[in-house]
């Protein structure tokens, strides 16, 4: 069984900090892309930022030189370092991992920016 275990949510003040986690576990193999996606109440799931296997990555613009993906894969772990955050950026934060055959999501961890 795969699961996908998100950290680092939490509140934010507007230009702070937050760093998410994510750790697959399980029987994952394979693992290709991986990325974060978020959903701010009344709107639809957006692509927040994706980085493939050889570490070439892609952002929304809306948070382009702002949030940093990285990966470690000997840990089966994406990180998605956020800064000079904005209430705007308020939403639930999910996970999203691609193997060869199918994708995995996280539960989602909430951020809130806010003062």
């Amino acid at each position: 069984q795969v699961q996908l275990v998100e950290s680092g949510g939490g509140l934010a003040q507007p230009g702070g900090t937050l760093r998410l986690s994510c750790a697959a576990s399980g029987s994952i193999f394979n693992i290709n892309v991986m990325g974060w996606y978020r959903q701010a109440i009344g709107k639809q799931r957006e692509l927040v930022a994706l980085i493939g296997s050889r570490d070439s990555t892609n952002y929304a613009d809306s948070v382009k030189g702002r949030f940093t993906i990285s990966r470690d894969n000997a840990k089966k772990t994406v990180h998605l370092q956020m800064n000079s955050l904005k209430p705007e950026d308020t939403a639930v934060y999910y996970c999203n991992v691609w193997t060869t055959m199918r994708d995995y999501w996280g539960q989602g961890t909430q951020v809130t920016v806010s003062s």
